[in-house]
């Protein structure tokens, strides 16, 4: 075998083994932080400001309306526009910085006080009228539908209310207004820019160049308590449509292919997650769903439609068709039971430019017996708007 091969075939072969290391360990909650970090959590806390208002209920500031009602880019740049006019210059500096792929590396699925270098403010330091803007912001870049987009954000922020109230383990994370929203970059008609969204069991991250959105990944999803919970006055379950779409997928599989999506060994986590970009296996494992009718196929896409269908509708259409697209090359992975009810139960997508993971693993804030999903949309070609550096 030439030198070159043997070289390659070892990187394959120790991403693989670094992939199977991480799946394989256990995940007891957040990791002991840094003296560093520890010191910067600290002063993150001294950073809360108002919280008497939840964003679902917050008002849009009625100078909203200068920017017109017609929803697209251009409005939200407007809206931008009117929440940087209304911050303080210290809250700017923090609100928007510099771009760099390695500043947008800097999200995570851990409380804000376990991760607390995550770029932007903190929702409770912005008063309820800037944080009006932001959900009108927000509402400009994701879907309007139940459970997807906005409203599964919502969800999301109310399960750290929720947790809150029954956990003090890293009290400085468990709490809607401590997700972080941020411009990285100057946001505008040119250049490249990310609207960052992100905290507790949350990351959104959209990537705009030349007024067009380059990439919608890395998207992390999670939530505990699951499946439901009441909390701020509603029912809430985010992430169950995605864990019943992958349920009902696995389900109508026959026996002979669900043996053909087994993958080896046990999945306690998503593979990559956080600062783990280098983590999607090169070669593909499982099943081969250019082997499936169209019947089975209609039952992924509808999976996939799930964790796409979080952005505007003109934008989710264009990643279902490359996704459709390269469907005859794409492979579904699946570990534990198909009902994806299990501690460990895992499932995946892997397609050319696709991966989707979900993954349950048992609770570790509300004390509850049971689990609760984490789960990651990335794009091969686009995650970071497929910025380098």
């Amino acid at each position: 075998m030439p030198r070159h091969t043997s070289l390659v075939c070892a990187a394959a072969l120790a991403a693989l083994s670094n992939a199977w290391a991480f799946a394989q360990e256990p995940h007891d909650g957040p990791p002991p932080m840094s003296e560093e970090d520890q010191a910067l959590s600290k002063a993150l806390q001294l950073r809360m400001g108002d919280t008497s208002t939840l964003m679902e209920t917050v008002p849009v500031p009625d100078n909203a309306s200068s920017c017109g009602g017609t929803p697209g880019y251009d409005r939200m740049l407007c809206l931008i526009d009117l929440l940087k006019e209304d911050v303080p210059h210290d809250i700017l500096e923090t609100l928007q910085v510099e771009y760099s792929r390695s500043q947008a590396e800097h999200w995570s699925n851990l409380p804000a006080g376990a991760f607390p270098k995550r770029p932007g403010v903190l929702l409770g330091e912005l008063s309820i009228k800037q944080r009006g803007l932001v959900k009108a912001i927000m509402m400009e870049a994701t879907s309007h539908d139940v459970d997807e987009g906005f409203d599964e954000m919502i969800q999301t922020l109310n399960a750290d209310d929720y947790i809150n109230t029954v956990s003090a383990d890293y009290k400085a994370g468990y709490s809607s207004y401590n997700t972080k929203f941020a411009f990285l970059g100057t946001p505008g008609p040119y250049g490249t820019w990310e609207l960052y969204y992100g905290g507790h069991h949350m990351a959104f991250a959209n990537t705009y160049t030349d007024g067009k959105l380059a990439g919608a990944t890395p998207s992390f999803r999670g939530v505990e308590p699951f499946p439901y919970f009441e909390m701020n006055g509603r029912v809430n379950q985010p992430l169950t449509q995605e864990r019943d779409a992958f349920a009902t997928l696995l389900s109508a599989l026959s026996d002979e292919q669900r043996m053909a999506a087994k993958l080896e060994g046990t999945y306690r986590d998503i593979i990559a997650g956080p600062q783990a970009d280098n983590a999607i296996p090169d070669s593909f494992e499982g099943l081969s769903v250019a082997a499936l009718d169209e019947n089975i196929i209609a039952l992924l896409v509808a999976a996939i439609e799930t964790y796409v269908g979080d952005l505007t509708e003109v934008e989710s259409a264009a990643y279902m068709q490359k996704y459709t697209a390269e469907l005859p090359d794409t492979y579904l992975g699946h570990s534990g039971t198909p009902q994806l009810s299990a501690e460990d139960d895992y499932v995946r997508v892997h397609g050319p430019s696709l991966w989707i993971e979900f993954s349950l693993q048992s609770n570790k804030s509300t004390g509850k017996v049971g689990n609760h999903p984490h789960s990651v949309w990335r794009d091969l070609n686009d995650d970071y708007g497929g910025q380098k550096k």
